[in-house]
């Protein structure tokens, strides 16, 4: 081996800048800046790889109807459910809804469990709750829930529809949505101000999607193990070369 191919074999290659918008609602453009140096001649040279907002998957265009410019849009629906704009106005309020609602279901599953596991309360499992005895009878709490959510849900409707006709809190009467924005919460419902900005939309997106995944996923661990998710976890982290997900379908 020459003394040149030597020195060659020893250079660093080193990511100096990697840096995501992908959260920010900014710029739009994952930049990545590569800096690399052979010991040979001790210079250095860069190069900048620039991906487009919108590619969920490298090197894969994303759908015209996509651009990029909705909060969490990273040009994935490989159906093209969302082709047709009417479509997309309704799926993008039915993805933020249930993210919303999966991050309080996340909570409402995990954090009884682990407060009732380290003493704190008394809860019972999040596949038990509906057994216990509430304030009123099952089939009371299922009407009042439907008609509080009917009519929730159709007010939601119509302003998704027709955009700044139902945007006003029916009872606080100070409170009502951004001009033109349909979806994000005013007033009560948004102290700090942070629907405002599209950083906040962006993140909000990123963590219901989780939620969503994680409450899929707490779903089939309980029906492969009959146990929540804490408790899973402590199971885990007792015998971690034996209480894994490879023996629990395994035994199965």
């Amino acid at each position: 081996m020459s003394a040149v191919s030597a020195q060659a074999s020893t250079a660093v290659f080193r990511p100096s800048t990697l840096r995501s918008n992908f959260l920010s609602g900014s710029s739009g453009k994952l930049n990545r800046q590569i800096t690399f140096k052979t010991a040979a001649s001790s210079s250095r040279r860069s190069f900048r790889v620039e991906a487009k907002k919108g590619e969920w998957l490298p090197g894969l265009p994303s759908p015209a109807y996509l651009n990029g410019s909705l909060p969490g849009d990273n040009g994935f629906d490989p159906l093209g459910l969302a082709e047709d704009p009417e479509n997309l106005r309704w799926y993008v309020q039915a993805e933020l809804v249930n993210s919303r609602w999966a991050m309080l279901g996340v909570a409402g599953m995990l954090l009884p469990e682990v407060f009732t596991q380290i003493g704190i309360i008394n809860a019972p499992k999040w596949y038990d709750a509906g057994k216990s005895e509430y304030f009123a009878s099952s089939s009371t709490l299922f009407v009042i829930e439907f008609i509080l959510f009917h009519y929730v849900e159709i007010r939601r409707w119509q302003d998704i529809k027709y955009p700044g006709s139902v945007n006003q809190d029916p009872i606080f009467k100070s409170y009502s949505l951004p001009p033109n924005e349909v979806g994000y919460p005013g007033g009560i419902f948004n102290p700090l101000n942070f629907a405002a900005t599209e950083e906040a939309k962006e993140k909000e997106l990123a963590n219901g999607r989780l939620a969503m995944l994680a409450f899929l996923g707490f779903c089939v661990q309980y029906n492969v193990t009959g146990k929540g998710p804490f408790e899973n976890l402590l199971q885990h982290l007792s015998d971690p070369w034996h209480n894994t997900i490879v023996q629990t379908f395994g035994g199965n």
